[in-house]
């Protein structure tokens, strides 16, 4: 059995793209972060928990980080530092929005999901 913690819209300025601009200029990224987890017995105990102010800290560390061409390896890069810092995440899904993307049509939003486990 496993349950879940839900962060979303985590929202900072990053550089990541193919175009030059967009690596110059920067853009908004979201990303959201599900992560499951098992909090049977937690008794109120933090430390049984995962502390989900610092996988946002992490998250926006990414995106405020080295730049990458891709949204799909932003988020790659997101998941594997997730598992690899927080030992009681057993899967995690990463959703990272690129609403600002230049598309040379009218669109609200384009994003990639991925989803990691152990």
């Amino acid at each position: 059995m496993s349950d879940l913690i839900n962060i979303t819209g985590i929202t900072a300025t990053g550089f990541h793209g193919v175009l030059p601009k967009e690596r110059s200029d920067g853009q908004k990224f979201i990303v959201d972060a599900q992560l499951k987890v098992n909090l049977k017995d937690l008794k109120d105990n933090l430390e049984k928990t995962v502390n989900y102010a610092a996988v946002a800290e992490l998250i926006n560390g990414h995106i405020v980080g080295d730049p990458v061409l891709l949204i799909e390896t932003l988020a790659e890069n997101i998941a594997k530092s997730i598992l690899k810092e927080f030992k009681r995440v057993r899967q995690v899904t990463i959703i990272v929005h690129k609403p600002e993307a230049p598309i040379p049509v009218a669109f609200s939003d384009v994003s990639v999901q991925i989803v990691r486990k152990r």
